[in-house]
């Protein structure tokens, strides 16, 4: 795989790798047309992966935030085309990583020596590269490590792929007046995963909170041989969680992972209110006993009271049945505005009372069979069906508290994780862990 010895930081060069790739894109288009004239029942396969390589080619070279976005889509697979995901998945663990020169000098910028003069063995390659940094191998007295190094630049890029991003994401969902609390919310959280001495902090909080969890497990962190752009941690033995699915595994182990993953999450969101907002197969492990391994959390999410008890009221299969409850929890949730007229208030009361019965279908359960398709199938109608509605495009999309972007991702997110799965969980389990 392609090494790097430098990654573009600055504006110009960023967006000068954009706008590459956006030509690849269009000559992409001309050709599939071109086929088309010729072969009227060519479907757009060919062009999704086309497109797909040519922008994932691009973002893996910057790295940082616009990879992260990536890696965020490649969860989303009932929005993109198979192509899309397949292909942007590869950014959860597999990106090409940074030259061994580059590696070694960016360790003595930070700890004024060279890795291998910190460690009794160090390996110059890395053993996995993804959206904000790479994974080394090290070993010290006797023990096995995992050292995270963070590319150069990426924080520095961050407000630089925001501006570029924001007027055309304003364009697209049309969000009309203010919308800057939520690219100050992506930002903010782009921000915290660049700063390795908070997720040390995350990482100790969630491990100790969560240690009485059975069958989940954390590394440990090594202050010592850590910095604000270095991690270091245990070695933990185990494949990726998108791996062990490949695997074949029994029905039995399948369940045994699912349950650990959703009373993971659910522990964190109802006990802790803060949780990992980042749930995708890259930050799990499974070991060989089948215990469930976390190893990230660079992009944590802490819920105000303020929209925690309205949030999770319309859980209630009796809120979303009564209308004055409803309408009072829409308006503290900031999906209604008290300037909207009755026709906003009916046109938007009716669409998210919809969502609203599918998304919290497996919370309104004691047990839920994710092995369904049916659930998922209805989450992806859903989504086809505002992508496309005319109606909804003309609406003001500025709606809905800041802090729906990482929780409605995570739910979304360790949705998709346990449909993979197919196991059927048990809803409560998580509230009798202390």
């Amino acid at each position: 795989m392609k090494r790097l010895d430098s990654i573009p930081t600055n504006k110009i060069e960023r967006v000068t790798k954009l706008v590459s790739t956006g030509v690849k894109v269009g000559g992409n288009y001309l050709k599939y047309y071109g086929k088309k004239m010729v072969n009227p029942d060519l479907t757009k396969e060919e062009l999704h992966l086309d497109n797909a390589s040519d922008i994932y080619d691009g973002l893996k070279e910057l790295k940082g935030s616009a990879l992260k976005v990536a890696q965020m889509l490649s969860m989303e697979k009932n929005l993109l085309p198979q192509s899309y995901t397949d292909k942007f998945s590869l950014s959860q663990f597999s990106v090409p990583p940074l030259s061994a020169p580059l590696v070694r000098k960016t360790f003595k910028k930070y700890f004024g020596v060279y890795p291998e003069e910190m460690f009794d063995e160090f390996s110059a390659d890395s053993v996995n590269a993804a959206s904000i940094g790479q994974v080394h191998r090290a070993k010290k007295d006797g023990k096995e490590l995992a050292v995270k190094i963070q590319y150069p630049g990426v924080r520095e890029s961050i407000g630089t792929d925001i501006a570029i991003v924001k007027p055309i994401a304003i364009r697209m969902f049309n969000l009309q007046g203010t919308s800057d609390e939520y690219f100050d919310e992506i930002e903010g959280k782009l921000m915290e995963e660049t700063d390795y001495a908070l997720e040390m902090e995350q990482s100790e909080f969630v491990r100790q909170a969560c240690s009485g969890i059975p069958n989940l497990k954390f590394p440990q962190y090594y202050h010592e041989y850590s910095c604000e752009k270095i991690i270091t941690m245990d070695w933990m033995e185990g494949i990726h969680l998108s791996e062990f699915i490949k695997s074949n595994p029994s029905q039995e182990q399948r369940n045994k992972i699912g349950q650990t993953l959703f009373d993971f999450y659910m522990f964190q969101i109802h006990k802790l209110r803060y949780f990992h907002a980042d749930p995708h197969p890259g930050n799990f492990l499974v070991d060989e006993a089948g215990s469930l391994i976390a190893i990230d959390f660079g992009c944590m999410k802490k819920i105000p009271d303020s929209f925690y008890e309205p949030y999770f009221e319309l859980v209630k299969p009796e809120s979303l049945a009564n209308e004055s409850i409803y309408i009072e929890k829409m308006y503290e949730l900031e999906m209604l505005r008290l300037t909207d007229s009755p026709a906003d208030v009916a046109f938007f009361s009716e669409l998210f009372h919809e969502l609203l019965l599918v998304f919290t279908r497996p919370l309104q359960h004691k047990e839920f069979d994710f092995s369904d398709p049916a659930f998922m199938d209805d989450v992806a109608r859903l989504s086809q069906q505002l992508a496309n509605d005319k109606a909804l495009r003309k609406m003001n999309g500025n709606r809905g508290s800041r802090h729906f972007i990482y929780i409605n991702r995570t739910f979304f997110g360790l949705y998709n994780l346990l449909s993979d799965l197919k196991v059927k969980i048990r809803i409560n389990d998580f509230e009798s862990y202390v």
